[in-house]
């Protein structure tokens, strides 16, 4: 197993600005971990401006630390959604998607966290709620688009079980991974995000080989909205 910590984690710096790429990886290193998940957000160490060249000595400032870089995530679907009812904020999603692929690539990440759209969130509060038939039909057609790119650069896709109000149980999901037979589409399963309506043993057992990465967070039960996560085993989640 490689113990990886997410660039999210990390407080700002001294200066109270965002790390740089350098500083999370020497903290990481700092700390113990094996491997950095870094973010595509519009601010910080790596943004969809981030070039290739740039990605690529972020890949050999963690290679000379000893750290790995296997998975990449981004929020940048929560702004654009793959699932939105107007077409070009989907073209958009589609367009920050296949960014996310190009810089795992060059960062030598082997999976990018892929957000497949929501139906709502509550976090969400401009995001009008869309009807989950055309939400699952949106979604895949997102994955379908952006596809041959994530092939053509061996970067698989895992989809995130997250507080979207879509792919809600573990069998639902299996059939939607499942739906677009290639080996480049999978699970980024999320622990804590599941333990609001499920159980994860019962993800982890039914996603079985469709898993790619792990999120591992805490969360209670009895409090019931974002306040619930918590630091790990400190909540509900039966580690």
């Amino acid at each position: 197993m490689i113990k990886g910590i997410n660039y999210w984690a990390f407080p700002p710096n001294s200066e109270g600005k965002l790390l740089s790429a350098v500083e999370a990886l020497d903290k990481a290193k700092e700390l113990g971990y094996d491997a950095v998940e870094f973010t595509v957000d519009p601010a910080g160490a790596i943004t969809p401006e981030t070039t290739q060249k740039e990605a690529e000595a972020i890949r050999q400032e963690a290679d000379t630390r000893g750290l790995k870089l296997i998975t990449l995530a981004a929020g940048l679907a929560w702004g654009a959604s793959p699932t939105s009812s107007d077409p070009e904020v989907r073209r958009q999603a589609h367009a920050n998607a296949k960014i996310q692929i190009r810089l795992a690539a060059w960062l030598g990440c082997s999976t990018i966290l892929y957000l497949p759209g929501m139906v709502s969130a509550c976090f969400v509060p401009d995001f009008a709620p869309q009807p989950y038939d055309k939400v699952w039909q949106w979604a895949r057609e997102g994955i379908l688009e952006v596809l041959p790119l994530a092939e053509e650069l061996n970067v698989k896709l895992g989809v995130e079980n997250v507080w979207n109000r879509f792919l809600l149980g573990p069998v639902e999901m299996a059939q939607f991974i499942d739906s677009f037979e290639s080996d480049f589409v999978g699970s980024y399963f999320d622990v804590g995000n599941v333990m609001l309506y499920g159980h994860p043993e019962h993800w982890i057992k039914i996603l079985d080989k469709r898993i790619f990465a792990v999120h591992a967070k805490d969360f209670r039960v009895n409090v019931g909205n974002l306040d619930s996560f918590v630091d790990l085993l400190a909540g509900d989640v039966n580690y």
